[in-house]
């Protein structure tokens, strides 16, 4: 058990920041993060050895998350204000906190799946290929997800809004 919590511990600063990143809660993210360690240790064995444990981790974390906004579908995610108190903000407080409301707000508006692949590959720095494992997409769908995250999440900073798809016939 020893082995399994020193492999598992330096994991756990990264499963937060994606939680939160996730969440937008302090509280659900540390249950997330537990959630997704009891979950690994009770599956230990059956972790391909030869697979890297980060993206293995995130891949848990990323499908208990999705299990429960099934389960909750119809609620929606209510992220308060108060939510910035944990956000440190850089340089001026008004501009920082500002513009890190707008980012949040951003975030928010993309759809899943295009925030997901932000986060890995953007946030928490994995590869095309590890963001395609923890996924389950092929490695052209995470590099033309993140394209098109970007380009929306870069559009909602000057504009104010996500462009709405529209549907071609």
């Amino acid at each position: 058990m020893d082995e399994i919590a020193s492999l598992l511990e330096p994991q756990i600063p990264g499963l937060r920041r994606y939680a939160w990143a996730l969440l937008r809660d302090n509280e659900a993210a540390d249950d997330l993060v537990q959630d997704t360690l009891e979950k690994a240790i009770r599956h230990w064995g059956q972790r391909h050895r030869e697979g890297e444990l980060r993206a293995w981790l995130f891949a848990i974390q990323r499908n208990l998350f999705i299990d429960d906004l099934r389960r909750r579908k119809g609620r929606g995610t209510k992220v308060g204000v108060e939510a910035l108190d944990s956000v440190p903000a850089s340089g001026d407080a008004t501009d920082g906190h500002a513009g890190m409301r707008d980012l949040l707000a951003g975030l928010d508006a993309l759809s899943e799946e295009h925030r997901a692949v932000l986060l890995l590959v953007g946030v928490e720095d994995f590869s095309y290929e590890q963001a395609a494992q923890v996924l389950g997409v092929p490695l052209g769908t995470v590099m033309s997800r993140l394209s098109r995250a970007r380009k929306h999440l870069r559009e909602f900073m000057e504009g104010g809004r996500i462009p709405s798809l529209r549907r071609v016939k």
